[in-house]
């Protein structure tokens, strides 16, 4: 399969960010056999792609460049999800690049604004979303890759589509301990500080007029992990944000939820979890478990796919480094 241009169109230059260097190293290929793949599939292009400190830069016609980011997050998937380096393997990731390309644009439509993803990560957890044979789709990432604004996105266009009877989702109250009944109002008032970022979301998507007329149809509903016990969500499309903060005995009982004719997408980001007293996340247990199981997506977005300002990409990668490498907090310093 090939894409050939359209018409001729201005010349871009972008980073597909990496800041581990071993990523990288993969991403490249042994003697750089890989980019040197990527400007043959995409000559038509002018493709040109070259590694440098903390990524690969590509350069060439704005459609050749945006299927070539796709191919690359698409392999880089593939190395996460724990598939050996190669270059069969890179070669399906550039054939699959193309035919989502080519086979779907991958934009949310039906909402007040039409939402469309901006980076090659993005586009491939998108296309899970909209995957209906995916009952259950995991978007782990850091802060800013977006990863629930379009789970929100996507819950948000099958509810106005009708494939979906309510939009349901759920958040860990971690700092209250899961103990809202001391708080005043009802649930919705105890719940909504922590849910303060689905509503901007929500209200967004939909304008506040009809996100305040489908709540108050019961049409979108937010519950703590606490108040999804016992429950068999029936025609639902369902969020779990922040799953870092779940338990492994709160993932289990969410997880189980799932009923007839729903989907469910659990977002979260595993290096920030804030449980009392050092507790095992639920996610990373999760993902280890269900990695092999059938209509289970995993999907990883890296600081490549952060959207918000440029400054928050190299605050991740900066982070990053730290960890991997010395644990000083910056207190030993004398200052």
């Amino acid at each position: 399969m090939s894409l050939r241009p359209k018409s001729p169109s201005a010349p871009v230059s972008r980073i597909f960010s990496v800041s581990d260097t071993d990523m990288l190293r993969n991403l490249c290929g042994p003697h750089h056999r890989n980019l040197e793949r990527l400007e043959q599939r995409f000559e038509d292009f002018s493709l040109r792609a070259e590694s440098q400190g903390g990524g690969i830069m590509l350069f060439g016609a704005a459609e050749g460049v945006a299927v070539a980011e796709t191919a690359l997050g698409a392999y880089m998937q593939k190395l996460l999800a724990g598939t050996e380096p190669g270059e069969l393997e890179f070669e399906g990731a550039i054939n699959t690049a193309l035919t989502s390309t080519v086979k779907s644009g991958g934009p949310v439509r039906g909402l007040k604004s039409r939402i469309q993803a901006q980076t090659a990560g993005q586009t491939a957890y998108l296309s899970a979303l909209q995957d209906e044979t995916a009952g259950l789709v995991f978007g782990v990432g850091p802060a800013g890759t977006g990863k629930t604004f379009l789970a929100v996105a996507t819950g948000a266009a099958e509810l106005v589509a009708g494939k979906r009877e309510r939009l349901i989702v759920a958040r860990p109250a971690v700092e209250a301990g899961e103990k809202l009944g001391f708080l005043p109002g009802d649930l919705e008032d105890k719940v909504d500080p922590y849910m303060l970022p689905i509503w901007d979301s929500l209200r967004e998507l939909f304008g506040q007029d009809q996100l305040d007329r489908r709540r108050l149809r019961g049409e979108i509903e937010v519950a703590p992990l606490a108040f999804m016990r016992g429950r068999t969500l029936k025609n639902a499309f369902i969020i779990i944000d922040e799953a870092q903060n779940a338990s492994i005995p709160q993932m289990k009982m969410v997880l189980t939820r799932l009923g007839r004719n729903s989907r469910m997408v659990v977002t979260g980001d595993p290096s920030q979890v804030d449980l009392p007293s050092k507790q095992p996340s639920g996610l990373p247990h999760a993902l280890h478990i269900l990695r092999s199981v059938p209509g289970v997506r995993q999907m990883r977005l890296t600081a490549s796919d952060v959207v918000r300002h440029d400054l928050v990409s190299r605050i991740v990668d900066a982070y990053d480094r730290a960890e991997s490498g010395s644990h000083d907090d910056g207190r030993s310093d004398g200052g």
